[in-house]
């Protein structure tokens, strides 16, 4: 029997679907299915129960589920362990992020790590928070960075820090005399959205509502280099956290005002898979992150 199957088996059940346990291992769904089907005549039992909608799993199926889960993860732990026994100094810090993280925002904690750790290399990926949460439960990476976080039995969650949402206009637009401006006084405005999918939509969208604020959605975008692109030239206007807006203020290119009567929030949060064990480089890059993310920005 052979670890491939193993891993099939496990991420068809945690996924809660063969198309996707497939997917997750580069195979085709019809391949997934046969693998599962080899693993029950070697067994002798059924491990899932096919003529349920969503499937479930038998009560072999769940042993063998939790012992394969187990098993998988220890070898996992022991590649990492092998791969990690060279130097420190030539390891690769692994980090998913969401999109609207802020590019020019985790740019500047990477430079920061790398001035003092010029032999170690920070990899971020930007990703869909979805993804975010798979590359976290795959061990593809070493910590992943997300807003809203989410708390799930395999997750552990690190609050980060607290980013002040504020109201993002072009240069010249009427918002430009204010220092803060009412939620309803967007009423009317063409507004640069996140994706309808990512919770900080949601979060916008409920406050807009609350306000009873009418904006006319023009854009929308999964990451907030985009919408800045688009509020720069006069799009619309948008609702961002302050911290990625920095540079852009500094420069002309963009105005910013705080939310009257609001005190709206992006908390951001580090999650890990628990249990994980962190090496130096990883743990010097986390200790940064953690000791520049206290309080609200």
């Amino acid at each position: 029997m052979q670890l491939e199957a193993l891993k099939i088996y496990t991420d068809v059940v945690r996924l809660r679907s063969f198309s996707r346990g497939a997917e997750a291992n580069g195979i085709l769904q019809s391949a997934a299915s046969q693998t599962i089907n080899n693993l029950e005549r070697h067994l002798g039992v059924t491990l899932i129960d096919r003529s349920r909608r969503p499937f479930e799993l038998t009560p072999q199926g769940k042993i063998f589920y939790e012992g394969c889960r187990d098993l998988l993860q220890s070898y996992t732990d022991l590649e990492n362990m092998v791969r990690q026994a060279q130097n420190d100094l030539d390891s690769i810090v692994r980090v998913a992020a969401i999109y609207s993280v802020g590019l020019g925002d985790m740019s500047r904690y990477v430079q920061r790590f790398s001035e003092s750790h010029p032999h170690a290399r920070v990899q971020v990926e930007y990703l869909h928070p979805d993804r975010v949460y798979e590359r976290v439960l795959e061990d593809a990476v070493d910590f992943g960075i997300v807003s809203f976080p989410q708390r799930r039995k395999e997750i552990t969650v690190i609050p980060w820090r607290m980013e002040r949402m504020m109201v993002a206009f072009p240069p010249g637009h009427r918002f430009a005399k204010h220092v803060a401006v009412w939620p309803a006084d967007l009423g009317g405005e063409k507004f640069v959205a996140f994706d309808k999918n990512l919770m900080i939509r949601r979060q916008i969208d409920r406050l807009l509502r609350r306000s009873g604020a009418r904006v006319e959605v023009v854009m929308e975008f999964d990451n907030i280099e985009a919408i800045k692109r688009a509020v720069e030239v006069g799009a619309g206007v948008a609702i961002l956290p302050e911290p990625t807006m920095t540079r852009e203020v500094a420069l002309g290119t963009l105005g910013m005002a705080r939310l009257n009567g609001e005190k709206f929030v992006r908390p951001l949060g580090i999650v890990h898979r628990r249990g994980k064990r962190f090496y130096s480089n990883t743990r010097d890059f986390l200790d940064l992150l953690l000791k520049n993310g206290e309080g609200t920005h």
